[in-house]
C-alpha cells in the first residue's frame, strides 16, 4: 500500500517539489518567466484558486490536465502567475522625457507608442496624459499600443475604471482634466476621460512570441518591470524582436533595477534607463 505524503497544515491540497518544478517549467516554456524557490507559497496560493474552480483534488491532477486538455485553461494559468505592479506616472522622469521627445519630434506626427506590459493600464494612460500635456490637446497626433499577456488585466485597463486612492498622488489639475469621479453606485471610483481612451489599442501579446504582429517602428517604446521576471537568454531573445519594432532614433524605456550590458549589441544606453537600438540591430 503507498500512502501520501500529509498536507502541511493550513493547505487544502499537497504542493510537492515536483509539482512545483513543474509550475515552473511550465510558466518559463509559455512566458518566460523565471520563478525563483522563495515564490513556491505565491503559486501554491494563485494556482490553488484554479484547483478549487476546477473541483480538482491535487496539484498533480491540475498540471496533468493542463498538459493533457490546455485550452483556455492555458490563459488562467499565466493570468495567476503574472505579477502586476504599476501605478500612474510611475518612475516620472521617463514621462518627462517623453513630453521632451514628443514636443521635438511634433513635426513628424503622428507619432507610435508602445506599452508592452500594459497592466492595468496606469503606464498606456500616463504615456496618453503626457502627449495630451505637451500637444494641449485631448486629442494628440498621438496612437498608442497597449499589449499584455495577461488578458484579465488588460480586461481592467481597457475598461479605465479605477478606485479613488488609484489617483490620490497626482496634480488635482490632472485629476480634474482626465478623470471623471463616480456617483452613485460608481462612488470612490474614478473612469479616464473616453478621449484617453480613444487614443489606445489595448491588445494581448505574449513576449516569447517568434514575431510581434505589431505596426512601428515606435518613436517610445515602454518595456519597464517586466525583464527583470526572464533569464537572461530569455531577455536577449526579447530585445532581439523588439529592436525591429523600434524606429532609427527611437527610444526603450526600461525598469530601474534592468540591467542590459549583456546585449550591447543590440542596444545602447542613452540616458538614465533609456536606451537606443544599436547601429546595424534589427536591420
Amino acid at each position: 500500500m503507498t500512502l501520501s505524503a500529509p498536507t502541511p497544515a493550513g493547505r487544502d491540497f499537497e504542493f510537492s517539489d515536483r509539482d512545483f518544478r513543474r509550475v515552473c517549467e511550465l510558466i518559463h516554456q509559455r512566458v518566460g518567466i523565471a520563478l525563483a524557490p522563495a515564490k513556491r507559497d505565491m503559486v501554491y496560493g494563485r494556482l490553488s484558486r484554479r484547483l478549487r474552480a476546477l473541483g480538482l483534488r491535487s496539484f498533480q491532477d491540475y498540471l496533468d490536465r493542463l498538459e493533457s486538455e490546455g485550452g483556455e485553461e492555458w490563459q488562467s494559468f499565466t493570468n495567476a502567475l503574472t505579477t502586476n505592479l504599476t501605478s500612474f506616472f510611475r518612475e516620472p522622469h521617463h514621462f518627462e522625457k517623453l513630453a521632451e521627445e514628443l514636443h521635438q519630434r511634433a513635426s513628424r506626427a503622428p507619432l507610435q507608442l508602445w506599452s508592452c506590459a500594459a497592466s492595468t493600464g496606469e503606464e498606456p494612460y500616463s504615456m496618453a496624459i503626457t502627449a495630451c500635456e505637451t500637444f494641449g490637446t485631448t486629442s494628440p497626433p498621438v496612437r498608442i499600443l497597449a499589449t499584455d499577456v495577461d488578458t484579465q488585466v488588460l480586461a481592467t485597463a481597457a475598461q479605465g475604471v479605477y478606485p479613488l486612492e488609484r489617483i490620490a498622488n497626482l496634480d488635482p489639475a490632472l485629476k480634474r482634466r482626465y478623470f471623471q469621479r463616480g456617483s452613485g453606485p460608481h462612488e470612490g471610483k474614478c473612469r479616464v476621460l473616453p478621449a484617453l481612451r480613444a487614443l489606445i489599442e489595448f491588445r494581448p501579446l505574449n513576449l516569447l512570441n517568434p514575431r510581434y504582429e505589431v505596426a512601428g517602428p515606435f518613436d517610445a517604446l515602454f518595456c519597464r518591470n517586466v525583464m527583470i521576471y526572464f533569464d537572461k537568454p530569455t531577455q536577449r531573445g526579447i530585445l532581439s524582436r523588439l529592436v525591429h519594432h523600434m524606429g532609427d532614433d527611437g527610444l526603450l524605456y526600461t525598469g530601474h533595477s534592468e540591467n542590459y550590458l549583456h546585449a550591447a549589441d543590440l542596444i545602447q544606453p542613452c540616458g538614465r534607463t533609456l536606451y537606443r537600438r544599436t547601429r546595424g540591430a534589427g536591420a
